[in-house]
């Protein structure tokens, strides 16, 4: 393997960050986030009345004793023992992601193979230490950060491998050194959000990086997705800001160096980002900081047609203004969250800066949206929304919805979503597309009508990124092959009009169709050669990216 040296850098570092405690809060080993936070029986059976065809009452919540939870197949040398398990709740919640076919797969007690074992490294040669265990004792490896994948990323498929183990790297969270002149600092990947921003915040600094799952998502797993965030434009993905990466392969372990730019080449961190732990193990990386905001200010805009609202949000793309938030709910959407009740759909903005106020960009940005027939809420004095706006209630609705997807499951429905991309000028067709066409495949593949909500969560000069939301009455017991049916639909119906099989949510195996049609046959040449290279006995996330 590589060296586990390091060169001392500037005297401008500041190291030995303080730990942070971990949440005492427990996590669903089955669903979403934390166990206290599920809807109880009550609330499950509520929602399932207003969806036509789901089950009289809730399927029961899962328990560990009924899976099909096999003795490992595997024994790890006594050097490595002191990090592994095979306790059963642990190699549980490390089996699956938490998608929806997830979750009910959980419900159902299907949960597909579960890994032998779960390691949890400390350090980097601790790391290549397993890969080379694994690698000479046929035993795939699973990288696991806080497994909230929702494309099948984390879990094992198939039968080619004698065993499994789940590399997860959450006792690797320390944010290490921090350079207080580059604004930038060097953190371990297996940082979950909260964990990373607490231990930066006395610093008054911020990674901005904000996406749905920041509770339950690490750093590692961030970059290898490419992960989008919340913010809605310009630094809209965990790509832009790195610095550096830090990774260790079966076949050596390797740093990028630390530089604001660099025209030397076909950049290194860029084969590692978004290579979904297939090529190797992200272990740290330098990531660009910004100071933390003191100035904000939000407001929402009503549209009768939603169509128009497309024309509004592409003009305020395409000016200087740069908000953090433009997120267009349509109807359906709007009254999901609370937005609006009155059938129209609404624009979500907000602003925000360390450095002045920014009262006079969100005015600037809501003159385009009356520009373009929006009816426009007064917006707020270089503040947050007040409690009770649309803005906060969509606020509130984007954090909940997650635990209310498993309590639909729960009663049986086919609640999920997907999300994609696409330049302006083919925006428009394709929400229409994508409404009607998975629509009725959804009604002809359960017999029950859906709902199919749509909105766009990150906007750029040039297009933007559409999220669907499906919610139908299933089969009772074939949910997954229904929401199989209904998302093959709707990877053809993207393919059609060249949107991409994902803006943010990565490839896993779940997307592995469209994004073998989206790649260019000679990168795909070029990505097989660089696993056969770093990973020469297979044993990396088989059958992600490719395989």
């Amino acid at each position: 393997m590589g060296k586990f040296n390091r060169t001392p850098i500037g005297s401008t570092l500041v190291s030995a960050i303080p730990s942070v405690p971990r949440s005492a809060r427990t996590r669903s080993w089955w669903g979403w986030g934390y166990t206290d936070a599920h809807p109880d029986d009550a609330e499950c059976a509520a929602m399932g009345s207003l969806l036509p065809g789901t089950l009289a009452r809730p399927l029961p919540i899962p328990r560990i004793a009924d899976l099909p939870i096999a003795r490992p197949a595997v024994t790890p040398p006594p050097s490595l023992a002191h990090l592994v398990t095979g306790e059963p709740r642990a190699r549980a919640a490390h089996a699956m992601g938490k998608a929806y076919r997830d979750v009910i797969r959980a419900l159902r007690a299907r949960p597909g193979r579960i890994p032998d074992l779960v390691a949890h490294p400390t350090g980097d040669r601790e790391v290549a230490d397993l890969l080379d265990w694994a690698g000479e004792h046929d035993v795939a490896v699973i990288p696991f950060g806080g497994g909230s994948s929702v494309v099948g990323g984390v879990e094992y498929r198939g039968d080619a491998h004698r065993a499994v183990l789940s590399l997860d790297l959450t006792s690797m969270d320390r944010v290490l050194e921090i350079d207080t002149a580059g604004r930038s600092a060097r953190i371990q990947a297996g940082a979950l959000g909260p964990v990373l921003e607490e231990q930066l915040r006395p610093h008054g600094l911020t990674l901005r990086h904000f996406p749905q799952s920041f509770e339950f998502s690490t750093l590692g797993g961030w970059l290898a997705t490419r992960a989008g965030g919340h913010y809605a434009t310009v630094r809209t993905h965990i790509d832009d800001f790195v610095q550096s990466l830090r990774v260790v392969t079966p076949a050596g372990a390797g740093t990028s160096w630390r530089l604001p730019a660099s025209g030397a080449g076909p950049s290194p961190d860029r084969l590692f980002l978004g290579s979904e732990g297939a090529l190797g193990v992200i272990t740290e990386a330098w990531m660009r900081l910004q100071e933390r905001p003191r100035h904000k200010a939000s407001a929402s805009v009503a549209f009768t047609d939603f169509h128009r609202a497309l024309d509004a949000v592409r003009a305020i793309a395409q000016s200087d203004l740069a908000p953090a938030n433009c997120r267009l709910l349509d109807a359906g959407e709007a009254l999901l969250s609370g937005a609006s009740r009155d059938g129209s759909s609404v624009l979500v903005l907000g602003f925000e800066s360390a450095t002045g106020p920014v009262g006079d960009r969100l005015a600037s940005a809501m003159d385009l949206a009356r520009a373009h027939s929006g009816r426009a809420e007064a917006p707020p004095a270089d503040r947050d929304a007040s409690a009770g706006s649309a803005v906060s209630a969509w606020r509130s609705a984007f954090l909940r919805m997650p635990y209310l997807r498993d309590g639909l499951a729960r009663m049986g429905a086919v609640v999920e979503t997907f999300e994609t991309a696409a330049t302006w000028d083919k925006i428009p067709a394709l929400i229409d597309a994508v409404r009607t066409g998975v629509g009725a495949a959804a009604l002809k593949i359960t017999g029950h009508p859906a709902t199919v909500n749509c909105r766009l969560t990150h906007v750029y000069p040039d297009g933007a990124a559409p999220y669907f939301t499906v919610a139908v009455a299933g089969r009772p017991g074939d949910e997954v092959e229904v929401w199989d049916d209904i998302k093959a639909v709707a990877g053809e119906i993207l393919h059609r009009h060249r949107a991409t099989i994902t803006h943010h949510h990565a490839v896993g195996r779940d997307h592995r169709a469209g994004y073998d049609l989206q790649r260019p046959e000679p990168f795909a040449l070029a990505l097989r050669a660089a696993k056969d290279a770093l990973d020469p006995h297979r044993i990396l996330n088989p059958g992600v990216l490719l395989d």
